[in-house]
């Protein structure tokens, strides 16, 4: 939710890193290179994928002159384009979905669901954390039931019985001691690859595959972060968490997220926290930076504007009395829900916490309904394609376009292998053939019902 600070002085000729240099000459089909900014933009199509780290005091209002046409509506309105999403993102990138803190004790679990996808992580006795689908190996029955949090020693189903340890091993199959080839150890719930980083927080990708793609490759460093380096995640406790449902697409709360040129106008209260007009937005892989000047007084409070946005989905805010998870959790092409979980420093006031938390829950709620308003529209029909601001808009734009190239990485996966991938499915052993020629005939089905965009 902010931008780049807005330089004092003017300059036409901004300082390029040596790290720039190398990124702009790597670029396929660029032979010529101009510290010229605005000459760069003319070629805005060739460049989105370049990570301009221009040093802030050297970015200028004479900058980014080009506007930039953002996603269609399309692909905010599409049944087709959800399903895709499914298979190409909620299946197979990393996810933060809550911190360590909260699974203190063994036998604790959470219970989390992502586009349709619901699973379990949980500590077992020997301390550690554990990720499975909340889907019994018998019958598919789910394994636990009522709530979203709890402590148990076991996890059994309530269909035929069948009970599992807190790391996911089954435990018990009753009668299935009888078969012969019936092997426990490979009967277990299924497995979800679980990455815990250096801050505490809880990762997980849905890829049932033994080598999902590397948590380093969008997320490295983002444990490291600077304006976090005295920060003692240790010291939040989660005090409450809530839950708001909104009729539009995932994508548009992710949009507005990113950027604070709407704040001036629907935020009364952000003023009260920085100075919106000093306001910076770095990005950098699967990661979206935001950061903000305060005043003396502002810090003495332990306000400001310090969040940090994870591709696709998730968004963590960290201040001195307070830290915010927000999970924007897509459950159709136009619907979409938003989980909260609010932690408290354990070292703060009632005062100092709830000035913070209390002010962060009005402006959710402000942009719950501008996103409504927004989906409304581009489901009439009119609206195809807006312009956005290359400075003001930079968060939604690299959102953007980390999204667009997900999309099509997957999409001719698809095209290549002529069939739809969905990386998150449960993969057969090699003994199962009657069952993969059946798993193939439909799958030969579904292919000939595709839209054109996968039409192979």
């Amino acid at each position: 939710m902010s931008v780049y600070k807005k330089a004092a002085t003017p300059r036409s000729k901004p300082i390029f890193t040596y790290q720039v240099l190398k990124d702009l000459l790597s670029i396929p089909h660029i032979t010529t290179f101009t510290t010229n900014l605005s000459d760069i933009y003319t070629t805005q199509n060739k460049m989105n994928k370049i990570k301009l780290h221009i040093e802030s005091d050297n970015f200028t209002e004479t900058s980014h002159r080009t506007p930039v046409r953002a996603l269609p509506s399309t692909w905010y309105t599409s049944p087709e384009m959800f399903e895709l999403e499914k298979r190409a993102v909620f299946s197979k990138k990393w996810l933060l979905i809550t911190h360590q803190n909260r699974l203190a004790k063994a036998g604790d679990w959470l219970k989390f669901n992502v586009t349709g996808y619901e699973f379990v992580v949980s500590r077992d006795r020997k301390g550690n954390l554990n990720a499975f689908h909340n889907v019994c190996r018998h019958r598919a029955f789910p394994v636990v039931q009522g709530g979203t949090q709890g402590n148990s020693s076991i996890f059994a189903c309530k269909y035929h019985g069948w009970s599992y340890g807190l790391s996911g091993n089954l435990a018990k199959a009753p009668n299935y001691d009888q078969l012969e080839g019936f092997d426990k150890s490979q009967n277990g719930l299924f497995k979800i690859h679980l990455k815990v980083d250096a801050y505490g927080f809880v990762w997980v990708n849905l890829d049932s595959s033994e080598n999902p793609e590397p948590w380093t490759r969008y997320f490295d460093g983002i444990d490291q972060q600077e304006r976090l380096k005295n920060v003692n995640f240790e010291d939040y406790t989660l005090d409450n968490e809530y839950s708001m449902e909104g009729a539009y697409n995932w994508k548009i709360l992710a949009d507005n997220f990113n950027e604070c040129y709407h704040c001036p106008t629907t935020h009364p209260d952000l003023p009260t926290l920085a100075d919106l007009g000093k306001t910076k937005c770095d990005t950098d892989k699967g990661w979206i930076k935001h950061s903000s000047v305060q005043t003396e007084e502002q810090k003495k409070d332990g306000l400001g504007l310090a969040s940090t946005y994870f591709y696709p989905n998730n968004s963590v805010v960290v201040l001195p009395h307070f830290m915010m998870i927000q999970r924007f959790v897509p459950m159709s092409a136009n619907h979409s829900s938003m989980h909260y979980q609010i932690f408290r420093n354990k070292n703060s006031s009632d005062k100092d916490f709830h000035l913070i938390a209390d002010m962060y829950r009005r402006v959710v709620s402000e942009d719950k309904d501008l996103c409504i308003g927004a989906q409304r529209n581009l489901e009439a029909g009119i609206f195809v394609s807006g312009e956005l601001h290359p400075r003001l808009e930079h968060g939604p734009l690299s959102f953007q376009e980390g999204h667009r190239e997900a999309i099509r990485d997957h999409v001719q996966l698809e095209k290549e292998l002529g069939r739809q991938i969905w990386p998150a499915r449960q993969r057969l052993p090699p003994t199962a053939v009657e069952n993969k020629e059946d798993e193939e005939l439909c799958s030969s089905l579904a292919c000939g019902s595709l839209q054109e965009v996968l039409a192979w």
